[in-house]
């Protein structure tokens, strides 16, 4: 019988999330010092982001306060195993009110007050990210929206500001790799409706925001109805300065109604459609969920996978009440009162209802972060939390210099 070399068993290990390679560490020498070989930590969030499926989400209230008390980790189904983080570091966000703003490759970029954070849970670390010199004198950051996105050997924090009340918004690149900010040439123009800054979702080198659907703009307007808009960032220093913010419309059918106290519209990543990775539009309007996929961009063509009213799903519960929702892996992901389900969307358990788990959080709405549990280090200057984990909890958030929010 053959044996495997060293090379093809890291190769095997590296495409496991980082809950499963660090089980291995007691099994022998080559497997407990893998977290810290820089090689394989490379590998193994380098095949993550090939993947680019999370195993797990992160739950907390959707609370328009910039921090949280509450936070949860549930794996997917089929992850419950492999997938998560120590739960003392779940303790620790919580306890110093961190509120999760994205999540990419492994890394969570979190908010407390004015002060921004790098965390990666799984392998316990921080690192401190100064804010751009015009936000730093802000007491809070209400109307900023950012997010975090990784590639192969950086990460971007993509931060959206308007100081003049305007339609166009200044949009503010950071790049971990240089370690400054920058300002881009061409502003981000916003449309007349209030955008869902705190939902983006990057797809096709682009990031994407819906509106809101509330009826505050005369019928002539041309943004009289919910819409998205869409702003290319480009990788590297050169930037097109023909680029501009670009209008999608959401579909017909989707317009219809959108105007009813009950419609919630968000957009989430779906995957590939005929080559392409594409968006979807998930509506829930009148406890009747109805999902769309953009498969025509330039057209803002889509086309509906499904209707369903909520009494119609299965669901044990009497009158659920939904508190938030989001689309993972193609299911769509839902949270009542009290539990979190997820239902089909795709051929092999297309409109098939499961329960996730239940949740702790009591909040009016939900707040659904995907995340894959991967060693990516935070970056040069990062900090090990391990040894304020065991700290007692009161004197945790003054060890790392995070300030509870009054």
């Amino acid at each position: 019988m053959a044996t495997m070399s060293n090379d093809e068993l890291l190769e095997i290990l590296s495409w496991l999330p980082a809950k499963a390679v660090h089980k291995h560490r007691s099994t022998s020498k080559l497997f407990s010092e893998l977290p810290e070989t820089p090689y394989f930590v490379a590998k193994q969030a380098e095949n993550s982001l090939k993947k680019n499926r999370p195993s797990c989400f992160f739950i907390q209230r959707d609370d328009i306060l910039n921090h949280n008390e509450h936070v949860e980790l549930h794996p997917l189904p089929g992850e419950e195993l492999s997938s998560g983080v120590p739960e003392n570091m779940l303790g620790f966000i919580a306890r110093s009110r961190l509120k999760i703003l994205s999540s990419s490759n492994g890394l969570l970029l979190c908010l407390h007050g004015i002060e921004l954070f790098i965390i990666n849970p799984a392998t316990c670390s921080l690192l401190d990210i100064p804010l751009p010199n015009h936000l730093q004198q802000r007491r809070n950051l209400p109307s900023v929206s950012m997010t975090l996105e990784c590639d192969s050997d950086d990460y971007r924090l993509i931060l959206f500001d308007n100081e003049e009340w305007s339609l166009h918004f200044d949009c503010h690149v950071y790049s971990h790799k240089q370690g400054a900010w920058s300002l881009r040439k061409n502003r981000f123009f916003a449309g007349s409706r209030n955008l869902k800054f705190d939902k983006p979702v990057i797809c096709n080198g682009a990031i994407h925001f819906i509106s809101d659907c509330y009826r505050y703009l005369t019928e002539d307007s041309t943004y009289f109805r919910p819409y998205i808009m869409s702003y290319e960032i480009k990788n590297g220093d050169d930037e097109d300065e023909s680029i501009e913010t670009k209008f999608l419309r959401v579909p017909k059918e989707a317009r219809r109604g959108s105007h009813d106290n009950s419609c919630h519209m968000n957009i989430f990543k779906w995957g590939e459609v005929a080559g392409y990775q594409t968006i979807c539009l998930v509506r829930l309007r009148k406890r009747v969920f109805t999902v769309w996929i953009l498969t025509n961009y330039e057209s803002s063509s889509w086309r509906r996978i499904m209707k369903v009213r909520v009494k119609g799903m299965g669901l044990v519960e009497h009158n659920p009440v939904i508190r938030g929702f989001t689309v993972l892996n193609g299911d769509l992901v839902f949270a009542t009162e009290k539990k979190v389900y997820t239902y089909g969307l795709t051929s092999e358990k297309y409109m098939v209802l499961s329960k996730i788990c239940d949740h702790g959080c009591e909040s009016r709405f939900v707040r659904f972060v995907p995340y894959s549990d991967t060693l990516r280090p935070c970056g040069i200057g990062a900090k090990s939390l391990r040894p304020y984990l065991q700290l007692r909890k009161h004197d945790q958030a003054e060890k790392v210099r995070i300030r509870p929010v009054k």
